[in-house]
């Protein structure tokens, strides 16, 4: 018995920090899950970075702007930590598909040498390059952080249970 295309499920991996998860990244998100079957964020441990929330923190924040999504986005994708080689984690998770966000051609050069050593590493996991949507091509992590920090207003970057959580995390940081 052959399988049909119907059976088939495309598990795809959007990978990353998401410290915090924003509005890029959720339309990210938006867009990966009309590409593949089953979508799974995958939340970097990546202590080198010196994350402002820690990990199961950011997978919760990831979670909970998920479910605030709702519809096909929420259902067709599930959150899950990680630390290993990003081509073990897809193994393990039975994806052949990565998901990459570009802002800028700033990204694409080191996203085109990852996604090289990823296929030399994996030759059957494709890596897919989305551009991010005008209206997010400027929008960091790193740069909401340094705004809200500043005292800025970064509502429209980050969903809101993020900016809730990042306001409580700098009066945190005050104390």
């Amino acid at each position: 018995m052959t399988e049909t295309s119907s059976t088939i499920s495309r598990i795809g991996i959007y990978p990353g920090t998401f410290d915090p998860v924003t509005q890029g990244h959720m339309d990210i998100i938006r867009r990966a899950t009309r590409i593949v079957d089953q979508l799974i964020v995958g939340v970097a441990i990546n202590a080198g970075k010196g994350p402002m929330f820690g990990v199961d923190e950011r997978c919760k924040l990831v979670e909970e702007a998920l479910k605030a999504a709702g519809g096909e986005v929420a259902a067709r994708t599930s959150v899950k930590p990680f630390s290993s080689l990003l081509m073990d984690f897809a193994k393990e998770n039975g994806s052949s598909t990565i998901i990459r966000g570009l802002r800028a051609v700033s990204d694409f050069e080191y996203e085109f040498q990852m996604a090289g050593m990823n296929a030399r590493l994996s030759p059957e996991v494709e890596t897919v390059f989305l551009m991010a949507s005008d209206k997010q091509q400027f929008v960091s992590s790193r740069f909401v952080k340094e705004i809200a920090r500043l005292g800025g207003n970064v509502s429209e970057f980050v969903p809101a249970n993020v900016l809730k959580r990042l306001h409580e995390k700098l009066a945190e940081e005050k104390e």
